[in-house]
Parts: C-alpha cells; structure tokens; sequence
C-alpha cells in the first residue's frame, strides 16, 4: 500500500516527466504528517483541557528547572513566539490558576512568568501521557528508525539555521 503523496508524486511524472518532483517527497510527506500530527495532538491536550500553547507554556517552564520560572524576555526567545501570543497565553494560564507573574527581584521593571503548584502537577500528570501518545504516532518505526529520522530531519533545520544557540537567543 501506498501513501496519498506516492499518488501525486506519480501523477506529477506522468504529466510533467522532465520534472525532478522528488523533493515532494519529502516535503509534502513531512507537511501532511505535521497537518495529521497537529489535530492528534490538539484532540489529546483537549482531552485534558490544555491547548497546545498552554502546554507549552507549561512544558518551557517545567523544563527551566527549579523554580520554575523565567523573565519574560527569555520566555519568549525560548518558546519562539510574538509578544501578543505569549501575553495572550499567559493571561489565560494565569486565570486558570497555572501561572503567576511575579515580580523580578532583581530588576523591579521586569517580572517573571512561574508555574504555580496547580501547573507543575498539571504538567507532571500529562507529560508523561503527552509522550506515550508522541510514541503511538511513532509506531509504524522502529527505534533505529526514528533516531536515524530525528538526525535527518535535525539537519534540515540546522540548515534553514534552526539551531540550539539561535533557539537560546
């Protein structure tokens, strides 16, 4: 059995045979898993009343380590995001009781976004789940598969300049 892109990529060969339609391939491949993927994750963060930039609020300041929290300017180097769109996830987190905004005491004209006790066990329950399911939609590969994948793919970004230092800011 084939995919929905070996069937474009055929009829491309068939009408336009003096085409290297190749690199549709790959990037149609990777721009239909990521429409796929991106509605399996949004149903399951519903399932637990997170929207995906919720959880990633969550998970850039569960991963920043005790005390849970960054200054606002470094959050948003981190998640890579608009002012707006932080601001705006922020707000709703912090009404939902997840974050709180909290003074910088090392610079009163800044402040820092922190996980609250009801975020980090939030995030502490679903991050494993979240996983598990990122596992599922993995299944059709196995683990020399996907870490042969997950180095391909890394060097794509680390050619269009995607990289660590850049993501760090």
């Amino acid at each position: 059995m084939s995919d929905a892109v070996a069937a474009v990529l055929e009829q491309w060969r068939r009408e336009c045979p003096s085409l290297d339609v190749s690199p549709i391939g790959v990037v149609g491949r990777i721009m239909r898993l990521s429409r796929l993927w991106d509605k399996e994750i949004k149903d399951f963060l519903a399932e637990h009343g997170l929207e995906p930039g919720e959880f990633d609020i969550l998970s850039t300041l569960r991963r920043s380590g005790e005390p849970y929290e960054l200054s606002a300017g470094t959050f948003l180097k981190a998640s890579l995001v608009t002012t707006g769109a932080i601001t705006l996830r922020v707000d709703r987190m912090a009404a939902k009781g997840m974050v709180e905004r909290v003074p910088d005491a090392n610079d009163r004209r800044s402040v820092k976004i922190r996980l609250t006790p009801e975020g980090l066990e939030t995030i502490d329950r679903v991050l494993p789940l979240h996983l598990a399911n990122e596992a599922r939609l993995l299944d059709g590969i196995d683990a020399e598969q996907q870490a042969g994948l997950a180095a391909t793919l890394a060097a794509v970004l680390e050619g269009h300049g995607d990289t660590s230092a850049r993501a760090a800011g």
